[in-house]
C-alpha cells in the first residue's frame, strides 16, 4: 500500500447542500420534468425513482439553482445520516432536498467518484460520517464537516477497478431484483385470474387466524413506519429480527389448509391489503393489531384446485426463489470485498500504466 495516500475530501471536492421548498409549498405526485430527492428516496444505496414526487413548475424558479446531474454523489445530513447514492441519468438535474449535500467538482484526474461513493458506504466511511455528526435531539452533519473526511487514495486505475469490481456486483443484484419485480408481477396476475376472478361461490372462507399464527416483532430505539397491510415473503433459510412494526405470519404446520405462497399471493391483492388497512385505527400514528390481521378473511379453495392452480404458477415462483437465493450469495460477497478492498487488504490487479 506504499502508493496510497489518505486526502481530506474537501482538498478534492466541493460539497453544497440542497433546499427546501418555499413556505407554503408542497410537492405533487404529477410527474413532471422536476423530480425531488428526499432522504427517505434513497434505499439500499440507490433512489427509488418509481416513489419520487415532483416540483410544480411554478414553484421550480424558486429552487432551480439546487439541482444534481448524473454521477453525482449524494449523502444525507440530516436525521438518518450517511445515505449515499449515485445520481442515475434518469435524475439529471432532479432537485435536491436540504436534508442531504452533494459532491460536486470533484478533481477527476485524482479521485474516481464511483470509488468515493463506495468508500462512503463502507464501514470506515461509515464510521467517519458518524463521528461527525453533531446533532444531539436530531443527528446533523454540517457540510464542513463532510469536507474533511478522509478518502484513502490509491492510484487511480486501481480506483476504478475497484470501483468495477463491486459495481458489477451491484448491477447483477439489481437485474436480478429487476427479474423478481416482473416473476412475482405474473404470478401475481395468474393467482388473481384463477382464484379470485374464477373463484368458485362453494370455495371456504376462514379467518387468518384459523390457519396462521399472527406474530409482532421487536421494539427498537428507532423504527418507522412503512406501508400499512402490505405483505412481503421471506424464504426458510432467511434470518431476520422483525421491527415491531412487521407482524410475522407463519402456518399453523397441523391445521394449515393452504401454503406458503397461497397465502402470501392473496394477501397481495388489491382486495385483502384493502381489507386489512381498513382494520387500522388510530390518530396521529395509524396502527394495526394483530387481532385485527388475524380476522383477516382468507379464501380456501379445495386441495384439486390449488394444485391445479399452483400448477400455472409454479415455474415463477421457483425462478423467483432461485434468484433470491443468488442476491444473498453476491450481497454477501459484495459486503465482505467492500471493506477489503477499501482498506487495501485485498488488491486487485490492474494496468498500471493507464491514467484515464
Amino acid at each position: 500500500m506504499g502508493d496510497w495516500k489518505e486526502v481530506e475530501l474537501g482538498t478534492l471536492a466541493e460539497i453544497k447542500g440542497g433546499k427546501r421548498l418555499p413556505k407554503g409549498s408542497i410537492l405533487t405526485e404529477i410527474p413532471n420534468s422536476h423530480p425531488y430527492i428526499r432522504t427517505r428516496d434513497i434505499n439500499n444505496n440507490s433512489i427509488a425513482i418509481n416513489e419520487l414526487l415532483f416540483v410544480p413548475d411554478e414553484i421550480f424558479p424558486a429552487i432551480s439553482r439546487y439541482i444534481v446531474e448524473k454521477n453525482d454523489v449524494i449523502i444525507s445530513i440530516v436525521g438518518t445520516i450517511g445515505l449515499c447514492s449515485i445520481i442515475p441519468k434518469e435524475l439529471h438535474f432532479a432537485s435536491l432536498t436540504e436534508n442531504c449535500a452533494k459532491i460536486v467538482n470533484v478533481k477527476e484526474n485524482i479521485l474516481d467518484k464511483e470509488y468515493l461513493f463506495y468508500y462512503l458506504i463502507s464501514k470506515d466511511g461509515q464510521t467517519e460520517i458518524e463521528s461527525r455528526n453533531v446533532g444531539s435531539t436530531q443527528p446533523k452533519l454540517p457540510l464542513y464537516n463532510i469536507k474533511g473526511i478522509p478518502v484513502p487514495i490509491p492510484p487511480l486505475p486501481e480506483q476504478k477497478a475497484i470501483a468495477s469490481v463491486l459495481s458489477s456486483l451491484d448491477d447483477k443484484i439489481d437485474l436480478l431484483h429487476r427479474q423478481n419485480k416482473t416473476l412475482e408481477a405474473m404470478a401475481e396476475i395468474l393467482f388473481r385470474q384463477w382464484f379470485v376472478e374464477e373463484a368458485q361461490e362453494d370455495w371456504e372462507e376462514v379467518p387468518l387466524g384459523a390457519i396462521a399464527t399472527v406474530q409482532n416483532g421487536y421494539t427498537f430505539m428507532k423504527d418507522s413506519m412503512g406501508i400499512l397491510g402490505h405483505p412481503a415473503m421471506i424464504d426458510k433459510s432467511d434470518t431476520y429480527v422483525l421491527n415491531q412494526r412487521v407482524a410475522r405470519i407463519y402456518l399453523n404446520s397441523n391445521e394449515s389448509l393452504i401454503n406458503n405462497h397461497f397465502l402470501y399471493l392473496q394477501l397481495k391483492t388489491d382486495v385483502a391489503i384493502a381489507i386489512i388497512q381498513s382494520k387500522a385505527h388510530g390518530g396521529v400514528q395509524v396502527n394495526l393489531s394483530t387481532e385485527a390481521i388475524r380476522s383477516t378473511p382468507i379464501i380456501v379453495p379445495p386441495e384439486p384446485d390449488q394444485e391445479k392452480g399452483f400448477k400455472l404458477l409454479e415455474g415463477y415462483l421457483l425462478k423467483s426463489q432461485n434468484n433470491r437465493k443468488q442476491i444473498r450469495t453476491l450481497e454477501r460477497l459484495r459486503d465482505t470485498l467492500l471493506p477489503k478492498l477499501m482498506s487495501g487488504e485485498v488488491r486487485v490487479q490492474y494496468n498500471k500504466e493507464t491514467t484515464a
